[in-house]
């Protein structure tokens, strides 16, 4: 750690054992650690001495560490926030980055990451004193996600969510069927500016390729036989919205075409009119295919390939999520359960066991199906390894 100029950290932590430990384990020269076992001492002692970095517990009274995120933004934008959980949900992880959080750490994993992490944001205080005040500030956005999950690997995925919701950036979403790829751009819509309308979803692996290209740009009357009224496309409807073109690999030549076109200037024509239509459209895309490779066996254009791969996200399959099956397999089994009105199936450890010693080629899909027909099958609310 930098030795000078001298920095100001704060340790926020009801549990005072961990306070004590993390002193500890951080201690450098150069480094002028300060504690706090509340949200609002924490407030005061923001407000009267500069602190360079702050690691707070989400989990606080009387307020928690994401609203004492917000309040060290306001009155303090230069100071870098670091937030700790036991179990951070997803959404918390999405809601602390888009507020500014550096960082969302698991507490069992802070003896390996803490210091080094620490260390990062140090540098960065550093760098910032170097170049002046800064300047620019993460808006606070609210939402909801739907994705379920504690494994480090959707956590990281999700930082990357919540750092990426703001812009307009275009995203492509890569990974296995059934991974979830449609989740993300949801959770992307959700805690961005465009939340306000709805976002349209459509797949371009379903539609023949003569639809399709009415279905994006929509087509004139008469242009067609069947056009027998002038039709809206996607683009048109997605206006100051978001589009999420799923299964994008398989978006036909001609009509990548129009879309590359839309990506540079937002503007396009329906089928059967020369009339440029103009849309302010975000633009998220979704493929299990290999694009990179698809671009060098000539399917796939390599500067609509470029312009759509501003921010790639790369989704986990499941067997690399091993903590996050029992928690969706007893998600699911709560939804079952309200959907179908009956009780609550149970799964006993050894039937947990065997869920995670599958490799689960479908991934998250192949899961819930799988709950879905053990609840349907089973004989009894106790689903054994049997049963699945």
């Amino acid at each position: 750690m930098s030795k000078e100029p001298e920095h100001h950290l704060l340790l926020v932590d009801q549990d005072l054992d961990y306070l004590d430990w993390a002193t500890k384990h951080l201690c450098a020269e150069g480094l002028k650690i300060l504690r706090c076992d509340s949200a609002d001492k924490a407030s005061q002692v923001i407000k009267k001495i500069p602190i360079d970095v702050v690691i707070c517990d989400i989990k606080l009274d009387p307020f928690d560490g994401v609203e004492l995120l917000q309040l060290i933004r306001a009155s303090s934008p230069e100071t870098i926030t670091i937030l700790t959980a036991v179990s951070p949900a997803t959404s918390q992880i999405i809601e602390a980055t888009q507020k500014g959080a550096l960082d969302v750490l698991r507490k069992e994993s802070l003896a390996f990451e803490l210091r080094q992490v620490v260390e990062s944001a140090l540098q960065t205080v550093d760098q910032r004193r170097d170049l002046g005040p800064l300047s620019d500030q993460r808006p606070g956005l609210t939402g909801k996600t739907t994705i379920i999950g504690i494994s480090r690997p959707l956590q990281d995925v999700m930082k990357v969510v919540g750092r990426v919701a703001h812009s307009d950036a275009p995203v492509l979403v890569t990974g296995e069927s059934g991974t979830g790829k449609e989740l993300i751009a949801r959770s992307i819509h959700a805690y961005s500016a465009r939340r306000k309308k709805e976002m349209l979803v459509i797949n371009c692996g379903a539609i023949p390729e003569n639809l399709l290209e009415s279905e994006l740009f929509g087509h004139e009357k008469g242009s067609f036989t069947g056009a027998i009224a002038l039709r809206t496309g996607r683009f048109e409807d997605s206006h100051e919205s978001t589009l999420f073109l799923d299964e994008i690999g398989d978006l036909p030549p001609s009509v990548q075409v129009k879309l590359l076109r839309v990506l540079q200037d937002g503007t396009f024509s329906r089928v059967g009119s020369n009339e440029v239509q103009k849309t302010d459209v975000r633009i998220v895309t979704a493929t299990n295919k290999n694009l990179a490779q698809e671009v060098s066996e000539g399917r796939f254009r390599e500067d609509l390939y470029y312009r759509l791969n501003v921010v790639e996200i790369a989704l986990p399959p499941l067997r690399d999520r091993q903590e996050d099956i029992a928690i969706l397999a007893e998600f699911f089994l709560d939804q079952i359960a309200r959907r179908n009105g009956t009780a609550r199936m149970r799964l006993t450890g050894e039937a947990i066991e065997h869920l995670q010693g599958h490799r689960w080629p479908g991934n998250v899909r192949e899961l819930e199906n799988t709950m879905a027909r053990a609840c349907a099958l089973a004989l009894n609310d106790i689903l054994l390894p049997e049963d699945i």
